[in-house]
């Protein structure tokens, strides 16, 4: 087992994650692109069963000493926050192909099976948004984890449509405030 790297283990609205991102130093690694996962258990009406540090620490215990990996995704976005669980500077574990040039990030429940609704649909725009607009990726460059040569299951779900979410994350997008690497932009 490679040494743990450690969790933020903190809980954002969408602006304050914002506003957070744009704090973090890419110094030593730098994503390519993000890759899109679902967490199929627990659904999003368990989520809440305990409280969001409870269960970033669960999630930490699960990733650490049961799948023994030394990190776990970067993100999980539910209904109500979008929650830091690797840091965003470092690679994380969560794609077998991508691991080392991609963030992870987990929509909160199964969407296979449950309706991808509003609520977590505009967070996990947001806060795709954010991470796209702080390195200046292009969301056309948004993959699924089942998109992954060595995944097998269909991760996020067939309730996720792709092209949907990259179009939205182009709109959320055009209503951010520029940052230091904007899509397309021109060095002057």
């Amino acid at each position: 087992m490679s040494e743990w790297r450690g969790i933020v283990g903190q809980g954002f609205r969408p602006s304050d994650f914002d506003r957070y991102a744009r704090t973090i130093s890419f110094m030593n690694w730098r994503p390519q692109f993000v890759v899109l996962h679902n967490t199929a258990a627990p659904k999003l009406a368990d989520w809440h069963s305990v409280s969001g540090q409870d269960r970033m620490l669960n999630l930490a215990n699960f990733y650490q000493n049961v799948q023994r990996w030394s990190a776990g995704p970067h993100l999980f976005v539910a209904d109500d926050q979008i929650w830091v669980f690797t840091p965003l500077n470092i690679p994380g574990v969560h794609s077998p192909s991508w691991n080392s040039i991609s963030w992870g990030v987990e929509l909160v429940g199964d969407y296979e099976v449950e309706p991808f609704g509003a609520s977590v649909r505009d967070n996990v725009v947001s806060a795709l948004a954010s991470l796209h607009s702080l390195l200046g990726l292009d969301p056309s460059s948004l993959r699924l984890h089942k998109e992954d040569p060595r995944t097998t299951h269909n991760c996020p779900g067939k309730n996720v449509v792709k092209a949907d979410v990259i179009q939205r994350v182009l709109d959320r997008m055009a209503a951010l405030t520029p940052g230091e690497h904007q899509l397309g932009a021109t060095p002057t």
